[in-house]
């Protein structure tokens, strides 16, 4: 039998529900009752809003589903504030985080965050965390955590409230330095984003310190298939996975021991599932773009917010009893991917599967031109460069294979597409800002 769903009773407890029993009856009034109160903030307090919603009544919704006659609000919108989202003075914000990404040019998204807010992640962390971390465990975390209000910071705070032992140790660029801590610090449980976790448990192996934990909690990243399985593999550890971004308030949704979706903060999100073509709802189970609207945010609340990120809702219940709602893993980005011509579109997370299964790869950087000809090339981090000529060619040759078996690429080949492999100089892991993705250089 599976443990109960600690988010259940803490959902229950923030949306006022009847002996800590939550029901979808009661959550789906609560989130109608706050609807209505975040639109009528966002419509009186933000200059963006004022306008957006000058037509729309936000005493007469009746229904969620009414919610669909409003517009969406963009990252573009976020990037240009003009007019500002902001509904509070300067002086109660308690963070500000700015969001620029590799494939964004132009203005920085910037998302503010009053102190109740920050308060109210802290308290997600807090209870999310429980459903993988016990009291007394030593819980690496390998997001960085210097600034106050950063994920690290949240998340050591979370941990200390429920007697487990914090260790903020940030990013882990430096793959010996990460395994050390791994091994020096006795950890039951690892934190951080999976691309780099994979990476520094395949160094330990690899120089012959292998580590065992009991569990990891893979985000800010989509976790592949390859990744999953060969931590899982190396550590022999149970894997669970945590969905959020910063426009959520950084928590959007965690799984369970079922490991079936991603239960989702409901007392905070209204999340909606749509075409991404059409704006249009899909059916519980289609996938289509996750659009969400804040709850109990009053410094800058998102009225049905574009994600970028394709999910579905997951039909029926979970095994594990909570009547929360699931979301299923991110399959790709809206906007992801590079079109190849004829041999079609290739993502991030098609190279994840092929290239992370391999043994040695700790990370590649992947960097598309349109041509002519249309090129595409890896750059590779081993997993510990300790010699020689010999390895980097047998590396590049596996690398090579692999991509020429992923279809995109494969059928562009036949249309004139080249590619190369090289090995990056060293094992240290490439730095990032946001989530990765295939780097689009200028044609020449």
């Amino acid at each position: 039998m599976l443990p109960t769903n600690p988010l259940d009773a803490w959902t229950a407890q923030q949306i006022g529900s009847p002996g800590a029993l939550l029901t979808r009856a009661d959550l789906a009034a609560y989130q109608l009752r706050q609807l209505r109160q975040t639109l009528a903030w966002a419509k009186a307090k933000s200059p963006f809003y004022r306008h957006r919603l000058a037509d729309f009544d936000a005493a007469g919704l009746s229904t969620l589903d009414a919610l669909r006659e409003l517009p969406f609000t963009t990252a573009d919108d976020l990037r240009t504030n003009d007019p500002p989202l902001l509904c509070v003075s300067q002086s109660e914000v308690s963070r500000i985080v700015t969001l620029e990404t590799s494939a964004t040019s132009g203005p920085a998204k910037r998302i503010f965050f009053t102190a109740q807010e920050q308060a109210a992640t802290l308290d997600f962390f807090d209870h999310g965390m429980r459903v993988l971390a016990q009291p007394g465990d030593r819980v690496l975390i390998l997001f960085p955590g210097e600034r106050p209000g950063s994920v690290g910071e949240l998340l050591a705070q979370a941990l200390s409230r429920q007697c487990a032992t914090p260790i903020a140790y940030g990013w882990p660029q430096d793959l010996a330095a990460a395994a050390a801590a791994l091994r020096r610090e006795r950890t039951d449980v690892v934190v951080g984003a999976p691309v780099p976790l994979l990476a520094v448990a395949r160094y330990a192996a690899a120089t012959g310190q292998p580590v065992r934990v009991r569990s990891v909690l893979l985000s800010a990243d989509q976790a592949s298939a390859a990744v999953r399985r060969c931590l899982a593999q190396l550590w022999g550890c149970e894997i669970f996975e945590h969905y959020g971004m910063t426009e959520m308030g950084l928590g959007g949704g965690v799984d369970c021991a079922a490991h079936a979706g991603y239960h989702l903060r409901e007392s905070e999100l209204l999340v909606e599932i749509v075409d991404p073509v059409s704006g249009e709802p899909v059916a519980d189970g289609e996938p289509g773009e996750v659009v969400f609207t804040t709850l109990t945010r009053r410094g800058m609340p998102l009225v049905r917010y574009r994600s970028g990120d394709i999910s579905r809702r997951l039909p029926g219940p979970c095994a594990c009893g909570s009547p929360l709602t699931r979301l299923g893993r991110i399959e790709r980005r809206v906007a992801a991917g590079v079109d190849l011509g004829a041999g079609g579109t290739l993502t991030i997370g098609a190279l994840d599967e092929a290239l992370l299964a391999i043994e040695f790869v700790a990370d590649f950087v992947p960097s598309w031109r349109s041509g002519p000809p249309p090129s595409l090339h890896v750059e590779v981090t081993q997993v510990a460069r300790v010699a020689a000529t010999q390895r980097d060619t047998a590396l590049v040759a596996e690398v090579s294979t692999a991509l020429a078996a992923i279809p995109p690429i494969a059928a562009a080949m036949a249309n004139g597409l080249q590619f190369s492999v090289s090995i990056a100089r060293d094992d240290r892991l490439p730095g990032r800002v946001g989530k990765r993705s295939i780097v689009v250089e200028p044609s020449p």
